[in-house]
């Protein structure tokens, strides 16, 4: 079976044309045969494709005919199959939702620290480490020793900053996320806030999977990612979880051993937050994806609901 390339890419530049872009951007993805999302703001693209090697190189020469974006850096890993149903191109305020107006990474970000020179910098007794991302990305798989923030979504990120960290006492931070998209604003708040030294890891957890060997990672756990494979793991391959439609969590198989969980519709972490006319919608929809499997087909419907507040991500 020939692999699908799935490739995660962003880049912070002023884009001050974002309209103007979707449509050609949209229109090249689907004539290569990638899908995926990507999002466009004036601060720059944020996004994930797949597709075959070739349709994933076919837009990545698109993106970079445009002198703007000529220095994209894909972080890759492989699956058996896509693990998106659909091509979206996205206009958003900000390709990381922060909400912290004036952080801009275009003017000055924490130091880029790569993945081979990440262990020697963590292993500092005098250096915080930090995992950006949300409590559910943390809860299965972080660096070891790293401080999870226990935050519900990104935006929550500056206030715990603000009262757990003290610039005059945690001296040096080296902060991580998934791809390095959300360490980019994180690092440039932190400046702002008086942090004297901020690092921050290049190409965030899927280079340093990608390029540091098993045996010598400080890596604990598998990492989520944001698609239907839901985590990979030290090798860059599918995990062990799956996700839950009504909260889109990731869930273990113990998880699916509980009298909450339904499968299509909830776990026991959204149980008690679904409403019964959402659990009545999703059964339906579980019920028309298993009679599409059952004649060999693939059932799309409608985009799956966001985030619950028991853990929602940005």
């Amino acid at each position: 079976m020939t692999q699908v390339v799935v490739a995660a890419l962003y880049k912070f530049v002023a884009l001050e044309d974002v309209h103007a872009l979707r449509e050609p951007l949209l229109d090249a993805c689907l004539a290569a045969g990638t899908r995926g999302t990507l999002l466009l703001a004036h601060e720059g693209i944020n996004g994930t494709i797949a597709g075959s090697r070739a349709a994933v190189d076919e837009v990545l020469a698109y993106l970079r005919r445009d002198p703007r974006l000529a220095d994209l850096e894909p972080k890759e890993s492989f699956d058996e199959h896509t693990p998106f149903y659909r091509m979206k191109v996205k206009i958003k305020r900000e390709i990381v939702t922060m909400g912290v107006p004036g952080v801009d990474p275009n003017e000055r970000v924490g130091s880029y620290v790569n993945p081979q020179q990440w262990n020697a910098l963590v292993d500092d007794p005098e250096v915080t480490v930090l995992d950006t991302r949300n409590d559910y990305e943390c809860g299965i798989g972080t660096f070891k020793g790293a401080l999870n923030p226990g935050t519900v979504t990104f935006r929550e990120f500056p206030d715990y900053v603000r009262r757990h960290l003290d610039p005059r006492k945690h001296r040096k931070i080296a902060m991580f996320c998934t791809g390095g998209i959300r360490c980019e604003k994180a690092s440039a708040f932190m400046l702002k806030e008086g942090f004297a030294e901020v690092y921050h890891l290049r190409g965030g957890i899927l280079k340093y999977l990608e390029e540091i060997p098993q045996h010598e990672s400080t890596w604990e756990g598998e990492c989520f990612v944001f698609d239907n494979r839901v985590a990979v793991d030290h090798r860059l391959d599918r995990g062990q979880y799956d996700q839950c439609f009504g909260c889109r969590h990731p869930i273990t198989a113990q998880d699916k051993l509980s009298d909450k969980y339904q499968k299509g519709v909830c776990c026991p972490r959204c149980y008690d937050l679904l409403s019964a006319e959402r659990r009545a919608r999703f059964a339906e929809r579980q019920k028309q994806v298993e009679l599409a499997a059952r004649r060999g087909a693939v059932h799309i419907g409608a985009a799956p609901p966001q985030r619950q507040r028991a853990g929602a991500g940005d």
